[in-house]
């Protein structure tokens, strides 16, 4: 089964960027869906944005406009740019992939805090 690792987050003011990095290990990009969810405290698992397997993109009305799905395919790795961020885009993000043929797979997690 692919495994994924995240890297990137961290804290930034209103209206700062981030990157965040989802590295697969093994490129899965024209096999499985690929997407960002994100967990605030007390609330469920929301879909953030996703890449299908073909390449289109989607987004959460909330991040529409801000927030843009990349990938590198050397590196295996799927990025989620992040502009323009504000208080309750503070969540735990989390990169999934998932295909038909397998249950889906999650990175770790990785905390994104906007405050000033």
């Amino acid at each position: 089964q692919v495994q994924l690792e995240q890297s990137g987050g961290g804290l930034v003011q209103p209206g700062g960027s981030l990157r965040l990095s989802c590295t697969a290990s093994r490129n899965i990009f024209s096999t499985h869906a690929l997407s960002w969810y994100r967990q605030a405290p007390g609330n469920q698992r929301v879909l953030v944005a996703q890449r299908t397997s073909h390449g289109s993109t989607s987004y959460a009305d909330s991040v529409k406009d801000r927030f843009t799905i990349a990938i590198d395919n050397a590196k295996n790795t799927i990025y989620l740019q992040m502009n323009n961020l504000r208080p309750e885009d503070t969540a735990l993000y989390y990169c999934n992939a998932m295909s038909a043929y397998g249950p889906p797979t999650w990175g770790q997690g990785t905390q994104v805090t906007v405050s000033a």
